[in-house]
């Protein structure tokens, strides 16, 4: 039988990865380059599009020649892409007005804050909650305790519709694009044929509506989002996502996939059944539960997204989410506290306990539960008799205390009775953080043999649209467990009282920063106050409920 090819293309916050496997999913070949972040000026986080359309269009290429294969013996591809990674462009030229703004961006910090404290958006959540208690719509209990952050598209876009002039004037003339990182890659992919976007993406944006899985009306009314300029909204696999252009590599490549990297992760993770979970540990921690047919409604902060639909498979996650895993690892070797990342493991195990020391994970603030975008972070309770020994054990422990209290919003939040995490990333081949993950949630934690389930997931999800799997049984089958860590209960009551001891160090992190609302830096041509935009849109307000 002749041999089939499926190509996965990953693009991640740093890395690019193209990787060629076989039927069995057997790794063939693997390239991979860095994804080159620039930060103009404090707070901003870009990425070019034309050196990274010349990245994607290099390592592609190079994963085909170093696997003795030409474009042509490609099956098919699939793509999986970071999330919430934004770009506009011009209809007519096809010219970007800018470069991506990515999700780790804080430009946009300053309206978060005044939107989430704005009396528009409190009679907003109000509204919603009276009609939760009305209609006990799960729907309404989401919107009831909503809040903007940093990492979601909707003000980053705001931001952009009031600050770039070329964009303003785009929109006025209906000439203006929108799209994520995949919908631009789809539109160069395809020579400009495609505008589309998949599900999986568009809900992490912030204003795709999950409940009515369409873009939710209310951003478009009090943001003047121009509904002309968003993509269409398409499954995750099929063949409407058609070909590359032949001119790219030499031969159109048939397209059958595109979705979300968490998602993707999932798939790659095999994390098809409701109730089954999946941590990824990369450049944040990503823990995903999937929650069936229906989208779910958090209390604490997990998020409710689209996890994939194909055809009429509609599945949802909850997402908890920390933004800083490996971007703590770096900084901490940048710091000198180890020379090698592989290396902190032995080095946190080489002291029996971190001597008092805490170190606090926020660089990006603090996602759920405490959703406190104010906190710093900070190592407390050093001494005299503290070592780098110290320091790294406190480092890598934080991790696994983020991901701990991430686990503890899920179990207050459903009722799934969980026994298996499955985890992928980076961060996760670290021995110490791993096993430490385990004790604290009391789950068994399960290693890959690979730990890089996004480019997997796109080749499953390939593979039965193609038909070289039969079903999602057969890709469990071809699923390879590296290690596997037991939870030592032991470990865990030792933990109790140092927990304790952190959550208070946490706490006296909180409110760091300045919350005073202040003027941002936009166009005076236009009040972007919450305050304006509720006498602009005040009659809009019962729809957008």
């Amino acid at each position: 039988m002749e041999e089939k090819y499926i190509l996965s293309l990953d693009i991640g916050t740093t890395t690019i990865r193209s990787v060629i496997y076989n039927i069995r999913t057997e790794t063939i070949v693997k390239k991979a380059d860095n994804v080159v972040l620039h930060y103009p000026t404090t707070g901003y986080v870009e990425i070019d599009p034309d050196e990274l359309w010349a990245s994607v269009v290099d390592v592609v290429k190079k994963a085909l020649q170093s696997a003795n294969l030409s474009p042509g013996q490609i099956t098919a591809m699939g793509i999986s892409t970071q999330r919430s990674t934004f770009i506009t462009w011009s209809r007519s030229t096809g010219k970007p007005f800018h470069r991506f703004i990515t999700w780790k961006d804080m430009r946009a910090d300053k309206l978060v804050k005044q939107w989430n404290a704005s009396y528009l958006w409190k009679v907003i959540r109000t509204g919603a909650y009276i009609l939760f208690l009305m209609s006990r719509s799960k729907r309404f209990r989401a919107g009831s305790v909503l809040k903007f952050t940093n990492n979601q598209t909707t003000i980053r876009l705001y931001w952009a519709l009031l600050n770039i002039p070329e964009l303003k004037a785009a929109v006025e003339r209906n000439d203006a694009m929108f799209g994520t990182l995949d919908t631009w890659l789809l539109y160069k992919l395809t020579g400009s044929k495609l505008h589309v976007t998949d599900v999986s993406s568009a809900s992490a944006t912030g204003f795709f509506d999950p409940f009515t899985m369409n873009w939710a009306g209310w951003a478009m009314s009090i943001f003047g989002i121009p509904m002309a300029a968003l993509p269409k909204v398409v499954d995750t696999a099929g063949d409407h996502f058609t070909s590359t252009v032949p001119d790219i590599w030499g031969a159109a490549i048939p397209i059958r996939c595109c979705i979300a990297d968490q998602t993707a992760s999932m798939w790659g993770s095999c994390c098809f059944e409701e109730g089954e979970v999946k941590l990824t540990m990369g450049t944040g921690t990503f823990f995903n539960i999937n929650t069936g047919s229906s989208p779910h409604a958090s209390v604490y902060g997990l998020y409710p997204i689209v996890a994939w639909r194909l055809g009429s498979e509609l599945v949802f996650s909850a997402e908890g989410a920390n933004n800083d895993t490996a971007s703590i690892i770096q900084w901490a070797q940048n710091l000198g506290l180890f020379e090698n990342p592989e290396d902190s493991a032995g080095i946190a195990m080489s002291v029996s306990d971190s001597d008092g020391v805490f170190f606090v994970p926020a660089f990006s603030g603090l996602g759920p539960p405490y959703n406190e975008c104010t906190a710093a972070s900070g190592f407390v309770g050093m001494k005299p008799s503290t070592t780098k020994a110290h320091l790294v054990r406190a480092v890598l422990e934080s991790i696994a205390f983020r991901t701990a209290r991430l686990y503890e919003c899920v179990r207050k939040e459903t009722e799934y009775s969980l026994h298996t995490i499955r985890l992928d990333g980076g961060v996760s081949n670290n021995d110490f953080v791993a096993q430490l993950v385990a004790d604290l949630t009391g789950l068994r934690v399960e290693r890959p043999v690979q730990v890089e389930m996004s480019s997997l997931g796109c080749a499953h999800i390939v593979g039965l649209q193609l038909g070289i799997f039969k079903s999602k049984d057969e890709i469990k089958s071809l699923r390879k467990i590296g290690t596997v860590f037991t939870p030592r209960e032991q470990v865990k009551k030792s933990y109790n009282a140092i927990i304790s001891r952190w959550e208070d160090a946490v706490r006296r992190m909180f409110g760091w920063y300045d919350v005073t609302p202040t003027t941002s830096s936009v166009s005076a041509t236009r009040d972007l106050t919450p305050q304006s935009n509720y006498r602009n849109s005040k009659e809009k307000i019962g729809k957008c409920l």
